[in-house]
């Protein structure tokens, strides 16, 4: 059995002991037991009062904590979700001198902040704020709060959760009210309002048309994102800049330009682009307060699923974690973009297919900072970030689960829509064409075209580039065909069917002065207003799905 450190720290002696990694503290459930790279520091309370205890739950990421203290009555423990503000210049201790007391900041200069006895933590804890500062914003208590939701997302949880065959009428809906409900189309530009066909510097390379295509000159009035230089006509599959963002593109495509054999909805069902150099940008993901869940997906098989176990992975809640929903305030001086994460749990597994009969289903795996939340399963697209940024896209394999603790963030989606083919030459997914295998969903009679979005890892000239792409019409079979054409050499889906699933927002700065542009304009529905001022999903407050964000590379 593999062993953790653990230090035992009292009466100002530091004795380091060896814990079961299964087993560590009572109480400790089979969530944290997950977490294998823990570390745990105690300090021994005097008479025998207990201990105070701290987890790191994953030092290389050195950003999330347990903070557990004896309880006020005195029965049993209670822990505290911290975050670490500064998890590259900051390290956080117990004082083994000061039972309550942590020790914060680089070695040898540490700073100590009294945490327990005292108001301090308590004051945080009743604050009703998703991340409550401590110790003067050097930490934040991550406290429990709602997530929002559209009116959309409320009335199909309702169905899914609470109503007989409730999955059945979503289909309906979708198949019958929502199939192209979010088509944008295009309008020809005259020859005076062409656009010029230059591609910026340092911009991914144009997409490959048909031979013999040429690309009209087109005005895309449903994309929110600003150019530069400014201009209504766009070349299909050529790029942009995003005004105000250095190394953000942006480009259109009519799918039927790259594809033959399109029914005439999807060949002219815009599709939008947006590219992030990641030479000067680090990737994120965060957990929404209630998506993707833990549990089972109702989709397993009834032969794969063990009835003694809550979920796939021994349990169906993250407590004592506390998922926020929204990005942590330390990060929001550099944040340049978010966009939705991926399928829920309900969808985020296999009932056809050979994926289907194995690890209990195929449920899509997740990892935020480091923490294991879901395992991730071979077969399956994932697009992860190691600890030290750098971001891959590929599909996960059995031997790579040595390869977990490399991991600061992950998130799997099905199968891949592009990926390496003989020789190393990237193709369309093998299962793109097959609903059932692939996991494509929508509707129960296979009907595929759809509002979708997904993304895909690009290189050119020794330049990396993440690429999302929302597609407001498309089969997956046809969402491959264009990542192909743009040069991808890996794509993934992410999620499908309404704005709130596929949404994209971009965060120009004026100054101290924070925007926000929409990929498409009609995504402005999932934010709020306070008076004049917008108030940006993922970022002001709390979502219940998940996300991944993009903020400009710290290099202080």
């Amino acid at each position: 059995m593999k062993r953790l450190p653990t230090f035992v720290l009292g009466g100002g002696l530091l004795v380091a002991v060896l814990l079961p990694a299964v087993a560590t503290a009572a109480g400790e459930d089979a969530f944290i037991a997950l977490q294998a790279g823990r570390s745990v520091e105690r300090v021994a309370l005097p008479g025998g009062a207990g201990e105070v205890v701290l987890t790191q739950l994953a030092p290389q990421a050195n950003a999330w904590l347990l903070l557990s203290l004896p309880a006020a009555d005195g029965r049993g423990t209670r822990s505290f979700h911290l975050e670490n503000a500064d998890p590259l210049r900051q390290r956080v201790k117990l004082d083994a001198a000061a039972p309550g007391t942590l020790l914060i900041g680089p070695d040898g200069a540490r700073t100590a902040c009294v945490l327990w006895p005292g108001t301090q933590l308590a004051q945080a804890a009743t604050a009703k704020l998703p991340y409550a500062p401590l110790c003067g914003a050097r930490l934040y208590l991550r406290n429990v709060v709602a997530g929002n939701r559209s009116a959309l997302e409320a009335s199909t949880e309702f169905l899914r959760d609470h109503v007989w065959r409730g999955e059945q009428i979503i289909g309906f809906v979708k198949r019958e009210f929502y199939r192209d409900a979010f088509v944008e189309s295009a309008a020809s530009v005259a020859a005076s309002g062409a656009a010029v066909d230059v591609a910026p510097a340092g911009a991914p390379p144009s997409a490959r048309l048909r031979s013999g295509e040429a690309p009209p000159a087109i005005d895309a009035p449903g994309l929110g994102i600003a150019r530069a230089p400014p201009g209504r006509a766009l070349l299909p599959g050529r790029w942009s800049s995003a005004a105000g963002l250095a190394g953000i593109w942006v480009s259109a495509m009519l799918p039927g330009l790259v594809s033959e054999g399109l029914d005439k909805v999807e060949a002219q069902a815009l599709a939008f682009l947006v590219a992030f150099d990641l030479g000067t940008h680090e990737l994120g993901f965060a957990l929404g307060t209630e998506h993707p869940r833990l549990g089972w997906s109702p989709r397993v098989r009834p032969a794969v699923r063990d009835p003694r176990l809550p979920g796939p992975d021994g349990f169906d809640g993250a407590a004592p974690l506390v998922r926020t929903g929204m990005l942590a305030p330390a990060l929001l001086d550099r944040v340049v973009a978010s966009f939705t994460g991926g399928f829920k749990r309900e969808h985020g597994a296999f009932s056809h297919g050979a994926l289907a009969g194995v690890n209990r289903g195929s449920h899509y795996g997740f990892v935020e900072q480091g923490v294991v939340f879901s395992r991730l399963q071979p077969g399956l697209a994932t697009l992860f970030v190691t600890h030290d940024g750098r971001v891959e896209m590929r599909s996960w394999r059995s031997e790579d689960e040595a390869r977990v603790g490399t991991l600061r963030h992950a998130r799997q989606n099905g199968v891949p829509l592009v990926e390496p083919g003989a020789g190393g030459t990237p193709v369309a997914g093998a299962l793109v064409a097959q609903w059932g295998a692939g996991n494509w969903s929508g509707s129960a009679d296979e009907q595929q075209r759809t509002l979708r979005a997904g993304a895909c890892l690009l290189e050119h000239e020794g330049r990396r580039f993440l690429v999302y792409g929302y597609f407001s019409s498309a089969t997956p079979r046809t969402m491959a065909r264009v990542f192909l054409a743009y040069g991808c050499g890996y794509a993934m889906h992410l999620d499908m069917n309404a704005l709130e699933h596929t949404y994209l927002a971009l965060y120009p700065r004026s100054g101290a002065q924070l925007g926000v542009e929409h990929l498409v304009s009609g995504m402005a529905v999932l934010d709020k207003s306070l008076g004049a001022t917008l108030q940006p999903r993922f970022l002001v407050f709390a979502d219940d799905r998940d996300f991944f964000y993009l903020t400009r590379k710290d290099r202080r």
